[in-house]
């Protein structure tokens, strides 16, 4: 007997649920194949993080001003915009900033790199293809009226198959929140609400959830996405990470700007 050809994506759903089910299929084969089946269909607007959450640089400000926000944020690459928001003129890589970093009054525009921009309803495969042929690992996604509308990275898109990608700060698996600032932290959706409480003198309830990630899916109401914001008890907490299941990480600001909780380190 021939076996069933699948007639479409949903039939090749179903047998990939199926074959997940029967353990024909391991959680991460299933995950990346489900992914794969999903990729050609989301566009950059479906996973881009949103001008609001986009951390820029000014290029009228000296390294001196700047440099304190680069090493807070932790990113490798960072959009550098002109008098306005809107006005990007291109994209600043950390690492070339290390032979310039005992210049403290130095001008930035020299070490700008030409930025890429793409509409937010180009299509991820053809986005991946495009990162991978011109060996960029960010663009800038314009709106229809050719504003900022957020940005997308490599990471972003590969993540989309693969699922989360790992980064320097899973390196410690027993650690899960981590001192990025003097009242800022990053944290991991799977953080334990006890340990989440312990750290920063909060009263999360622990009686239906066990994680920050599941608290949060509560308090929105649906899956968190990369972006959603919310505030707690003086703590501004935004999703920095997610995918189609929950959060993955989590940018935790205190908003009074109280000195930081010393037991974060040893969360």
């Amino acid at each position: 007997m021939r076996p069933i050809e699948p007639e479409d994506r949903e039939d090749v759903r179903e047998f990939l649920d199926v074959a997940h089910e029967k353990k024909v299929l391991d959680s991460e084969a299933y995950t990346m194949l489900s992914g794969a089946l999903d990729f050609a269909n989301q566009t950059v607007a479906d996973i881009m993080v949103p001008r609001s959450k986009m951390d820029m640089l000014d290029i009228s400000r000296p390294l001196s001003e700047v440099l304190p926000e680069i090493i807070e944020t932790g990113h490798s690459r960072f959009p550098v915009y002109e008098g306005d928001r809107d006005n990007i003129v291109g994209i600043l890589l950390a690492k070339d900033l290390l032979l310039s970093i005992n210049n403290p009054q130095l001008d930035l525009r020299p070490l700008v790199r030409p930025a890429v921009f793409i509409p937010e309803t180009k299509r991820l495969n053809v986005l991946l293809r495009d990162f991978r042929s011109s060996r960029n690992h960010l663009a800038i996604v314009i709106d229809e009226h050719g504003g900022t509308a957020g940005l997308v990275t490599m990471e972003d898109v590969l993540e989309q198959i693969v699922g989360e990608i790992e980064d320097e700060y899973d390196e410690d698996a027993e650690k899960t929140i981590f001192q990025t600032g003097s009242n800022s932290w990053r944290a991991m959706g799977i953080t334990e609400i006890d340990v989440f409480n312990k750290t920063f003198g909060t009263e999360l309830p622990d009686d239906d959830y066990d994680t920050v990630g599941g608290w949060l899916a509560a308090e929105l109401g649906r899956i968190p996405r990369r972006g959603d914001s919310i505030s707690h008890a003086g703590l501004n907490i935004t999703v920095v990470g997610a995918d189609a299941r929950r959060a993955l990480w989590l940018h935790i600001q205190r908003e009074d700007a109280a000195p930081a909780n010393e037991r974060v380190a040893e969360a």
